[in-house]
């Protein structure tokens, strides 16, 4: 785990060994970033923070569903963060703090093995880099944590914003009629609105926990309800892009499915033409056809008027389809 002391508008990494220390002093912030939570780090969790065994049952189990606890002097707080994964899959990066007046504890959740450790410390890691280098000095945890949520925010933006680009690729391909595997552009546009759909998910829920933040106040200082604010604001912002564009993509697919309709509706009226075109000749060849032709005393004349009856036919079938407007 690494530990950070903030104070004075300066940032100093401590010894967990120090934690209970620096935890009774009132003269800056203590940040407790624990990358796993092994055995040691629930120690710190039960016997110097004191924390509910429940919140950390919680950290130490993937929770798929985000959350908001209040306690006595401090709340837990249960995010996600979206990493894409291959055939539109989206991995749930779990992000677990615990805010009060004097400390913040981000505890990352159980890793998927497919995912990177890296990816899922990359806003921590970010922030810390901040303090260390004298470029961030938050004088509350509520700011410390906006900051951290605040980057889980801007990724749900570019995810977002790259699913736009997918969207608007599709559309493209539709409109400009490209020639592909229909099969292969039909799983494109739904996996696209999966990942949509996911996203949009996060998003809302991200948003009611925040919004639910807002009436629990006592345990943050006035000061911190900007970042609250904020926050929510991003998500919202998220999830109306989401809902917008999942909307447009419906339009596009059900669009890509029509003409693919009237394509295959032209198709087979042109086959069923086709049909009734040869349907007579069929008739006429079946019953004279094999006997003139294989009986020795044929005439040349009656092979002739079967023939050009056959063409008159097919001639009379063509002209009434093309009355009809069918050609």
């Amino acid at each position: 785990m690494d530990v950070y002391w903030i104070s004075d508008g300066k940032t100093e990494q401590r010894s967990p060994a120090e934690i209970a220390e620096l935890l009774a002093r009132r003269d800056g912030v203590l940040w407790v970033d624990i990358r796993e939570c092994d055995a040691e780090a629930q120690r710190v969790l039960a016997d110097v923070f004191h924390f509910h065994p429940l919140a950390i049952r919680d950290c130490t189990k993937r929770c798929h569903i985000p959350k908001l606890h209040t306690y006595p002097d401090h709340l837990l707080m249960i995010l996600h963060a979206p990493e894409p994964g291959p055939e539109g899959h989206i991995h749930l990066l779990e992000l677990d703090y615990f805010a009060s007046h004097r400390y913040l504890v981000t505890v990352h959740g159980p890793v998927n093995p497919e995912v990177p450790l890296e990816k899922a410390l990359r806003e921590t890691r970010a922030v810390a880099r901040r303090l260390l280098d004298g470029r961030f000095a938050p004088n509350t945890p509520a700011e410390l944590s906006h900051a951290i949520v605040s980057l889980i925010a801007a990724r749900m933006e570019s995810f977002v914003d790259d699913l736009t680009r997918k969207v608007a690729s599709l559309e493209h391909r539709v409109l400009e009629r490209h020639h592909g595997d229909f099969q292969e552009a039909l799983e494109e546009m739904f996996r696209v609105r999966h990942e949509l759909l996911t996203l949009r998910t996060m998003a809302a829920a991200c948003r009611e926990l925040y919004a639910r933040m807002c009436a629990l106040m006592r345990f943050l200082p006035p000061e911190t309800q900007p970042f609250i604010e904020d926050l929510v604001d991003h998500f919202e912002r998220v999830r109306s892009v989401c809902d917008s564009e999942r909307e447009f993509l419906h339009g596009v697919v059900d669009f890509y499915q029509s003409r693919t309709s009237a394509k295959m509706n032209h198709a087979m009226e042109r086959l069923a033409l086709m049909s009734a075109v040869l349907l007579p000749l069929t008739l006429l060849s079946g019953i004279y056809g094999m006997n003139i032709i294989v009986h020795p005393h044929t005439e040349p004349l009656e092979l002739g008027v079967v023939l050009i009856s056959m063409v008159v036919v097919a001639a009379g079938v063509l002209y009434w389809a093309r009355r009809q407007g069918w050609w």
